[in-house]
C-alpha cells in the first residue's frame, strides 16, 4: 500500500467519507497517518503528539491495517480498548475491505473462572445475599457465553464483591492441571489473538505479561511488526509498577482465603496448615494497625520510625514461612495445594528482598489503605528497563497521545521513557479554538497554600457556575480539596438558590456519575483524579470546567522526593526539566475534557494564581490550547449570554 493511497483514503470524497457517518476530511489526520505509515515501512520509533479532534485513532488504524504484518495497538483505559475493539476497527476493516483477523485480549481479572466459579457456588460463602445471588447470574452467563468476559454481562455491577471469588489472577490459577483448561476463556483469548493480525490489549496487561514473562502478550510480542501506544502519555506510571517490586499484605489475606478453602477441601487432616493459615491473618491485621490512618503515603525511612513496624513485619515475614513450610508437606496432593506454596514461596521472596533493598534503582515507600499496607519498590527511572524492550527484534513503536510534550517539547517524555532516538511529531486541534472557547484565571486569589484557598476557590467559582446554568466539571489536584469543594458548593447552591445538581466523584461508578451528568443536562460533577483525563461529554452538558490549581505531585510524594533528589544530584534543574513538564501534561488532560468537538463551546476556569505571578505560568498556559484569554469575569459572563441568545 502507496503513501499516495493511503493519502487517498481520507480525502473528502474518499473511502472513509463514503462509508462513515459523519467522517470529516482533517488535514492534521492525513499527515498523522502519513508519518505513522513511514514509521511502519522502516521499523522506526515515533512519539506522536495529536491534540483534540485530529481523529488519532482513524490516523493510526488505517496504515496499521493496510500495511500487513502483525499489530499490537495497547490502550490506556479498558472503555478505549473496548471502543477500538468494538467499534473502530470493524468500521475501518469494513470500510477498506481487507482481510484482517481482529481480537481483544485483557488482563485474566475480566475473565470468568470455571473452576474458582464452580469452586465458590460449592463453598457458598459469600459476604453479601447479593452476591450469592449474583453467582447464578454468573453462572448463566459463562454457560452460554464464548468469551466469558465480564464487560458483556451488565446485570452484575463491574465492581460487585463476587467478581473476586469467579475470576482467576495470575497467583492462583493452576494452568494446565486445571480440570476446565479445554473450556479456559483466557486461554481460548489468548489462543484467538496469537491466530490474529490486529490485537487490542491494554498498558497493564502489556507490561504486566511482558515484564513478568506471562503467556499472552509475551508470545505476541515476536511476531508482531508494529506496536502502537494509544494514550501513551500514562506510559511512564504504568511501566514504573511493573518494572518495581510491590507486595502487600491483601496478598497475603488472598493466599490465606485460598488456604483455607484447600485445606478444608483437600488436607483437613494437616493440623500445621490449620494453625497458620490465622496466624498469618492475624499478623497482616497487626500491621496494618501500626499505621494510623488510611491514604498516607511515607517513605521507608519514616515507617521504619514507627513504633512497632519492624518487630510486626518481621513477625508476618515469620508468619507466612509457616506457611509455606505447611503448605510444602501438603503440595504433592493437590495443584491447588501446589499452587498456593509456590506463591507463599513467591510472597515470602518478594517481603524479604523489599526489606533487604539491594536494588539502588528502587525508591522503598509504603502506602496505607483502609484494610491493608502495600509495600512499594518504585523504579527512579523506567528509561533503561523498557529500552530493553524496544531495541529488541526490529519493529515499529508508535506512541500517540494528545499530551506529551510542553510547548511542543518532548524531551521530557523522551526521557522519562528512554526514547531519545525517537522521531518525534505534534498536530494542532483542528477546533477554533479562539471562537469556541475562553480561558479564564480569576484575579485575587491567595497563594495555593493560604488555609482559605479552596474557599476561595469556590467564591471564584460561583458567579461562573451561575452564568453557565452549571453544566460544569470542577476538578481539583487531591480528594481532600474535592471534599471541601463539595460541601462549600453545597451551601452555596442552598443560600443562592441554584438548583443545579451536584454530582461527586466516589457516589457511584465513573459510568454511572457520567450518564447522569449527561442525562441531567444542567449539573455540576465534583472530581478529582479519576475526571481529569479519559472522560468524553459532548455537546452543552459540559461547558465550564473549573480547576482548583495546577496539578503538581505533593513535595512529600516519596518517589517524586527521590527522583528530585537524583536529578538535583546530577546538576540537573528537577523543577524545570520534571515537576514542571509533568504538571503541564496532566493539566492538558483535565483542560482537554472542555472541548470535545466542533460545535462544542465553554469556559476553562484555571484558580491558581501561580499562572500570572510565576515566571514558568507564561511556559504553562502556552502549551494549552490557544484558547481566548481574560481575567474579567464580565467576559465569562458575556460569553454565556451570547450562547443563550
Amino acid at each position: 500500500m502507496s503513501k499516495y493511497n493511503i493519502r487517498q483514503v481520507f480525502e473528502k470524497d474518499g473511502i472513509l467519507a463514503s462509508y462513515i457517518d459523519g467522517y470529516h476530511a482533517r488535514v492534521q489526520q492525513v499527515e498523522m497517518a502519513m508519518v505513522i505509515a513511514d514509521a511502519i515501512t522502516h521499523n522506526s520509533l515515533l512519539v506522536a503528539e495529536a491534540g483534540t479532534g485530529t481523529g488519532k485513532t482513524f490516523a493510526y488504524l488505517v496504515p496499521a491495517l493496510l500495511m500487513g504484518g502483525k499489530v499490537i495497538i495497547s490502550t490506556g483505559t479498558k472503555n478505549l480498548q473496548d471502543q477500538l475493539y468494538n467499534r473502530d476497527l470493524p468500521n475501518i476493516r469494513d470500510a477498506l475491505k481487507v482481510p484482517v483477523a481482529v481480537a481483544m485480549l485483557k488482563g485474566r481479572a475480566n475473565y470468568v473462572c470455571h473452576y474458582h466459579l464452580a469452586r465458590a457456588e460449592n463453598e457458598g460463602r459469600f459476604a453479601t445475599r447479593e452476591d450469592a445471588k449474583y453467582v447464578h447470574v454468573i453462572k448463566n452467563f459463562a454457560e452460554n457465553s464464548k468469551t466469558g468476559d465480564k464487560s458483556e454481562l451488565n446485570a452484575v455491577p463491574e465492581n460487585a464483591a463476587v467478581w473476586a471469588s469467579v475470576t482467576s489472577t495470575r497467583d492462583n490459577c493452576i494452568g494446565s492441571d486445571c480440570n476446565f483448561y479445554k473450556d479456559c476463556f483466557v486461554m481460548e483469548a489468548r489462543k484467538q489473538a496469537l491466530a490474529a493480525d490486529v490485537v487490542v490489549v491494554n498498558h497493564h496487561l502489556f507490561f504486566a505479561d511482558v515484564m513478568l514473562r506471562d503467556e499472552g502478550v509475551a508470545e505476541l510480542l515476536p511476531s508482531a511488526n508494529t506496536v502502537i501506544f494509544d494514550e501513551a502519555h500514562q506510559l511512564p506510571e504504568v511501566a514504573g509498577l511493573f518494572f518495581g517490586e510491590d507486595v502487600s499484605t491483601s496478598q497475603l489475606v488472598e493466599l490465606a482465603r485460598d488456604c483455607t478453602a484447600a485445606h478444608l477441601s483437600l488436607a483437613k487432616d494437616c493440623v500445621a496448615l490449620g494453625e497458620a493459615i490465622p496466624s498469618l491473618e492475624k499478623a497482616c491485621k497487626d500491621f496494618r494497625l501500626v499505621f494510623a490512618y488510611e491514604g498516607s503515603r511515607m517513605p521507608v525511612q519514616k515507617a521504619l520510625l514507627l513504633k512497632g513496624f519492624q518487630a510486626s513485619y518481621e513477625h508476618m515475614l515469620k508468619q507466612l514461612q509457616n506457611l509455606a513450610a505447611a503448605l510444602e508437606s501438603q503440595a504433592a496432593r493437590d495443584p491447588l495445594l501446589e499452587k498456593c506454596w509456590q506463591r507463599s514461596m513467591v510472597l515470602s521472596d518478594l517481603l524479604s528482598r523489599w526489606q533487604r533493598a539491594e536494588n539502588n534503582n528502587l525508591v522503598r515507600w509504603v502506602e496505607v489503605f483502609t484494610q491493608s499496607v502495600q509495600l512499594h519498590a518504585t523504579p527512579l527511572s523506567v528509561a533503561e528497563g523498557f529500552g530493553k524492550q524496544i531495541n529488541g527484534q526490529p519493529r515499529a513503536w508508535v506512541f500517540t497521545s494528545a499530551t506529551l510534550a510542553v510547548k511542543n517539547d518532548f524531551s521530557h517524555y523522551l526521557a522519562q521513557m528512554g526514547l531519545q532516538a525517537a522521531q518525534t511529531a505534534s498536530w494542532q486541534s483542528p477546533f477554533n479554538y479562539q471562537e469556541q472557547a475562553l480561558f479564564y484565571v480569576p484575579p485575587d486569589m491567595p497563594d495555593p497554600n493560604a488555609p482559605s484557598y479552596t474557599a476561595n476557590v469556590v467564591a471564584a467559582a460561583l458567579p461562573v457556575l451561575q452564568a453557565s446554568g452549571g453544566r460544569a466539571f470542577v476538578l481539583s489536584t487531591s480528594l481532600r480539596a474535592m471534599r471541601e469543594i463539595h460541601t462549600l458548593l453545597k451551601e452555596a447552591f442552598a443560600e443562592n438558590g441554584i438548583e443545579s445538581p451536584l454530582l461527586l466523584q466516589g457516589d457511584s461508578s465513573r459510568t454511572e456519575l457520567l450518564e447522569r451528568f449527561r442525562r441531567l443536562g444542567n449539573a455540576v460533577l465534583v472530581g478529582s483524579q479519576s475526571f481529569w483525563e479519559g472522560v468524553d461529554v459532548r455537546g452543552e452538558a459540559l461547558s465550564v470546567v473549573v480547576i482548583d490549581k495546577l496539578p503538581f505531585a505533593p513535595p512529600d510524594d516519596p518517589v517524586l522526593s527521590a527522583r528530585v533528589d537524583k536529578l538535583n544530584a546530577e546538576g540537573k534543574n528537577a523543577f524545570m526539566e520534571y515537576q514542571l513538564p509533568h504538571s503541564v501534561i496532566t493539566l492538558k488532560q483535565g483542560a482537554g475534557r472542555l472541548i470535545r468537538d466542533e460545535n462544542d463551546r465553554g469556559v476553562l476556569m484555571i484558580c491558581d494564581p501561580r499562572l500570572i505571578t510565576k515566571s514558568y505560568g507564561r511556559r504553562i498556559w502556552q502549551s494549552l490550547p490557544p484558547f481566548k484569554r481574560t481575567r474579567d469575569l464580565a467576559d465569562v459572563v458575556a460569553f454565556f449570554d451570547v450562547a443563550s441568545e
